[in-house]
């Protein structure tokens, strides 16, 4: 019976659509792939959740929501079409027939074009700005729209927010068509450059989100991206690319890396063709970025010849042919980083050593081949710490924010940085076998005062790392509750799995054991709570782990056997009352707080007016505001790099995106300077509190 019902639901979704040569359809590969990956997350997955109706709606659930959120392409029309594949993915998996998901990848395709035509219609009859309507922040609590006007109504206001936007920042009537008409165009583009892996990937996604929030499957290029972020390390030329008008466009140069050493390249400047060692380029021009990334990277020591049009040229202008030799380029923007920032206080002059950690990288394969000097944030770390001691700063400030984590024997091994020996973190897996894993080497990198600066987006090996540190009495924990990731993936090869001999099915990341801290509590949902608080934009219940509907609960083993190096507990409410004088009088803190709660207020009502002079006088109220700090703040950028310009990223000169990404860059860290006072508060108070009991604190 499901078989006829599946073969029913393939007909009638098929059948309102138009068949063409760039439909997309799935591959045996892929259905072979997807097969495999079902059975061994029925298998070996922590939860043991089987592949089933149940399961089956909420991929599909997950997979219409991964394509259409907003709800702005379908219909409520297509929801009804599609019913019968709620219960029939599952069976989709099972016998290799990936048709369903594919069909409904088509329609939104054909919905998103339609869609796209109608906004561009707009174009040309402009829009009314002085009448009183508004639109929706964000619709993806919105009922889906039940008839074509009414969609068509939602895309009236959504096309008439961009051209509002575009007016206020000064465009005239035909520039402001001719940057939609040019948006749309580009829409379009890109929709026509997905491919059928594109769209298998999309939906493995819906399947492995389902299970859980952080099973995940790796295609090919995935994976590779994977690893490269995990080792922070590639083999290619050294330059940052970005796709601008179809074309590809060096946004940076890697200090260091054959691109910059060459000096025949600079920002700006477009790749137009790539060729491998004396054969002739393969054009690229509208290229898929990554597909252009792919023919750029290489074998170490190898030649790639670029076909490069300047910056200053124009479409007809020279080319130039450029070879490079490919060498392995360290990706030093994502690794840990320091600085040294000055507290003065009451005449006193406290220097603060803050290490900034994006994430907690290891090359696994060169640690494995025995190469010396493999990459590694613990050592990195180390390394810095050893110059802090040289610098002779007071305390050290471990910067974690929007660390999503990384490799847990690093979470472990900084960790021992700042404690003697002891257990870290501990692991349940799917049979309830509990393992304790520890930091084993004897000795501190550092010994003296403490902080952490944690936020919504640290999670893992982060809210590992700043568990151990608060159960320990190590350190002081600052900033908001950490993301609640308190599970452990494995990355499972399943070409290696099947003795494949060529890459074929890629990969799972799979959840296999669960997260417990020392103390015995569970990092899972509830995250890490810090011990100074400080105010945050995000809303936890839209992010972090208690935002996922399916997320593991939080739960209590039994505490591991550790010793505390000491007992800040009675400092705490002592710094937050310091936190709050200092803040009390503090105009750049009162000026996030506010902006905290303009942010609640428009995220609470959902709605952005329509009217010119309404939004004119909200946009100068904002501009008065930001001149206003700029000269509270003198070394912050120009304001009006931070006002809203109405332009997408792509849509901007390359200068002027890289102007206003600098300008951000130098707003002032208000959360940063607040944990370092903080952290130097700590300094102080274990300095001169004789009721301090930490025995571990010294030099």
């Amino acid at each position: 019976m499901k078989n006829k019902l599946l073969f029913i639901c393939l007909a009638l979704v098929l059948g309102i659509l138009d068949v063409s040569a760039s439909e997309l359809i799935p591959s045996t590969q892929q259905s072979q792939a997807a097969l495999l990956s079902a059975e061994v997350l029925s298998r070996y997955h922590y939860r043991h959740i089987p592949l089933n109706d149940i399961s089956s709606e909420k991929i599909f659930d997950n997979y219409l929501k991964a394509l259409d959120g907003e709800k702005l392409f379908f219909l409520q029309s297509d929801l009804a079409l599609f019913s019968p594949a709620r219960k029939l993915l599952d069976d989709a998996i099972i016998k290799q027939n990936l048709t369903i998901p594919f069909a409904i990848y088509n329609l939104y395709q054909q919905r998103v074009t339609e869609r796209v035509t109608f906004a561009r219609s707009l174009l040309t009859r402009g829009f009314d700005f002085s009448t009183q309507e508004d639109y929706p922040l964000t619709r993806k609590n919105a009922a889906w729209s039940t008839s074509t006007e009414t969609l068509n109504d939602v895309w009236r206001r959504r096309v008439k927010n961009d051209w509002l936007r575009l007016k206020l920042a000064g465009k005239d009537d035909s520039n402001i068509v001719e940057t939609l008409n040019k948006r749309y165009d580009n829409t379009l583009a890109g929709l026509n450059k997905i491919k059928s892996d594109d769209v298998f990937q999309q939906f493995m996604t819906a399947y492995t989100m389902a299970i859980d929030p952080h099973t995940d499957y790796l295609g090919m290029r995935a994976s590779e991206d994977f690893d490269i972020s995990m080792k922070l390390s590639l083999t290619g030329i050294g330059a940052v690319l970005q796709d601008k008008d179809e074309y590809t466009t060096i946004r940076e140069l890697v200090a260091g890396g054959p691109a910059a050493l060459s000096g025949k390249l600079k920002v700006g400047d477009r790749i137009v063709g790539v060729g491998q060692d004396n054969n002739p380029p393969v054009d690229v021009m509208g290229w898929r970025i990554d597909d252009t990334v792919a023919l750029i990277r290489g074998a170490e020591n190898s030649t790639v010849r670029l076909d490069v049009l300047p910056a200053e040229a124009g479409p007809d202008g020279a080319h130039k042919l450029i070879s490079l030799v490919r060498k392995t380029i360290s990706l030093d923007k994502q690794a840990a980083k320091k600085s040294i920032i000055e507290v003065k206080d009451a005449g006193l002059t406290r220097r603060i050593g803050v290490i900034t950690l994006p994430g907690f990288y290891l090359d696994f394969s060169a640690r494995q081949k025995g190469i010396k000097d493999f990459k590694s944030a613990t050592r990195d770390v180390a390394l810095l710490l050893a110059e802090f001691k040289k610098e002779k700063v007071d305390s050290v400030l471990i910067d974690l924010r929007n660390n999503g984590g990384g490799s847990l024997d690093e979470a472990i091994e900084l960790t021992g940085l700042f404690i003697d020996k002891g257990p870290v973190v501990q692991q349940r897996d799917s049979q309830g076998q509990i393992t304790v894993s520890s930091d084993t080497h004897a000795g501190l990198a550092w010994s003296g005062p403490l902080g952490v600066l944690i936020n919504r987006a640290s999670a893992s090996a982060s809210e590992i790392f700043a568990a151990a540190i608060q159960d320990y009495g190590r350190g002081i924990l600052i900033g908001e509750t950490s993301f609640g990731k308190g599970t452990v993936q494995s990355v499972i090869n399943l070409d290696q799995l099947v003795k494949n001999d060529k890459p074929k099915y890629g990969e799972l990341k799979m959840t296999v054991a669960q997260f417990f801290r020392i103390n015995g509590g569970t990092t899972q949902l509830r995250g890490v709570t810090p011990d100074v608080t400080l105010p945050s934009l995000i809303d936890e219940e839209e992010f972090g782990e208690s935002s996922y509907d399916n997320a593991l609960p939080w739960t209590k083993i039994k505490a591991a056997n550790y010793t505390k190096f000491g007992n800040l507990a009675h400092l705490i409410p002592r710094l937050t009352e310091k936190h709050r004088q200092r803040v009390a009088h503090s105009t750049s803190f009162q000026d996030l707080e506010q902006d905290i709660a303009d942010f609640n207020l428009r995220r609470k009502n959902n709605s952005i007016s329509l009217n010119e002079t309404e939004r004119r006088n909200e946009r100068t109220a904002q501009g008065i505001k930001l001149k206003l700090r700029d000269q509270e703040q003198p070394s912050v950028a120009n304001s009006n790099q931070l006002q809203d310009d109405g332009l997408q990223s792509n849509e901007r000169k390359l200068d002027d995106e890289l102007a206003i990404e600098k300008a951000r860059k130098n707003t002032k860290d208000i959360v940063l300077d607040e944990a370092v006072h903080i952290v130097s508060d700590e300094a102080d108070l274990l300095k001169t509190d004789p009721k301090q009991t930490v025995t571990a604190l010294h030099n």
